[in-house]
């Protein structure tokens, strides 16, 4: 079977591989066309996104489900996740997971999708749509806290949409933290291979932290190194931010504000969130308003971007 064409067995669902989905080369435009496509379809009750569930066992395992249904496309997208810090010590990526696509009027399965593909474009498409309404256009560094696989999917879909020129990475693994500047070279790229958060923060346009979570993890950044006019995007809950620092940063949105009000614990503090992405889309909401405010978007991950990315994954794999 040539890897570059679906699987499908015999109940006609198709399996799309990450090799399947790689080769599909979507790019950062295709990717938040899609998500906003969703996102105002929601606003039209023609879109419905559930809130995430969440399972938290005691040993440091993080467990997760989301759901989003649309009626154009007419797909239905659940997708299951576990985080196991344990899993690298194992030889294997600490997150997995898996996406499956049905008929959204029928119910009829029609996919099978890699969700750690899934789940690495739709972040980095939602730190997009974001970023082209909060970060700089101008914006040429972009830091890196966690080199590991959100940072190389955000530092493609940045370098499509900013004229991106430096990098500045820190991880608290030395070998992550090499190969990402490794990849960033290859990909044209200044690269500042820095020895704290700090030095890596202090002179970026835009900031990605993707700090893997555990229970072990103490929150080491610190709002105030970053400079006036950066971007932040917080793909890690900010649970890697000092909660206090965070009252800097002029402009706090979130993903989904329906979302938050149905979880236990906030990602921040409510009273400094001033929208979600909807708002941000539809313009209910201002983004950046001067050169020198600092902006950040806060977010767990929606279902709306998993049926977005997935959905369009699979027209594109069949042609469709």
């Amino acid at each position: 079977m040539n890897a570059d064409t679906p699987i499908k067995n015999l109940s006609g669902i198709h399996y799309l591989s990450h090799d399947v989905l790689q080769n599909l080369h979507l790019s950062a435009n295709d990717v938040v066309a899609s998500i906003e496509q969703l996102i105002l379809g929601k606003q039209q009750q023609r879109v419905w996104n559930a809130p995430k569930a969440v399972i938290t066992p005691p040993d440091g395992r993080y467990m997760m489900a989301t759901l989003a249904a649309a009626d154009d496309p007419p797909f239905l997208a659940v997708k299951a996740l576990v985080l196991n810090p344990d899993n690298p010590s194992r030889g294997m990526a600490s997150i997995n997971s898996l996406v499956t696509l049905l008929d959204s009027h029928s119910g009829l399965p029609l996919a099978v999708i890699d969700g750690n593909w899934v789940t690495a474009v739709r972040t980095a498409g939602l730190s997009a749509v974001a970023a082209l309404r909060l970060a700089r256009p101008d914006a040429s560094v972009a830091a890196f806290i966690g080199c590991g696989v959100q940072a190389r999917s955000h530092l493609q879909v940045l370098i499509e949409l900013f004229p991106i020129k430096q990098v500045c990475a820190f991880a608290r693994s030395a070998a992550s933290r090499e190969a990402f500047c490794d990849f960033a070279e290859n990909l044209g790229l200044m690269v500042m291979n820095c020895t704290s958060a700090q030095q890596a923060m202090r002179g970026a346009d835009v900031v990605v932290t993707s700090v893997t979570l555990s229970p072990q993890l103490v929150p080491f950044l610190d709002a105030c190194w970053l400079k006036p006019g950066v971007f932040v995007t917080m793909t890690d809950l900010a649970v890697s931010w000092l909660a206090e620092s965070l009252s800097v940063i002029d402009r706090i949105y979130v993903d989904d504000r329906d979302q938050e009000a149905s979880m236990s614990k906030p990602l921040v503090n409510p009273g400094l969130v001033q929208g979600d992405l909807s708002d941000l889309v539809t313009g209910k909401v201002v983004g950046r308003e001067t050169v020198h405010e600092r902006t950040a978007f806060v977010f767990r991950g929606l279902a709306l971007g998993d049926l977005a990315v997935a959905g369009l994954a699979y027209q594109r794999a069949l042609g469709l």
